[in-house]
């Protein structure tokens, strides 16, 4: 229980600051006017993200998964950063 836990915190965190950063980004307009937003959104995803950490089999595959999709969306963000489409 505590593994799945602690995969919820740690690496649901990164997860969670990947998919409000690429959600608050891609919006139009500049990103100063998407910071309260994106702040309070990170605070729900990432509660959702450790509610859905206890979903998982074992604490192996919690880690497993939400690292993956953690690098996955913070390499996203830093794709669409280095090709310029974001700033």
């Amino acid at each position: 229980m505590w593994s799945r836990a602690f995969a919820g915190i740690v690496p649901g965190f990164l997860l969670s600051a990947g998919l409000v950063g690429l959600f608050t980004w891609a919006l139009p307009g500049p990103w100063q006017g998407t910071i309260v937003p994106g702040i309070i959104a990170f605070f729900v995803v990432w509660i959702a993200v450790m509610a859905a950490s206890f979903q998982f089999a074992n604490g192996k595959r919690a880690w497993a998964w939400l690292c993956g999709l953690a690098v996955l969306s913070l390499g996203a963000l830093w794709l669409l950063q280095w090709l310029r489409w974001i700033e």
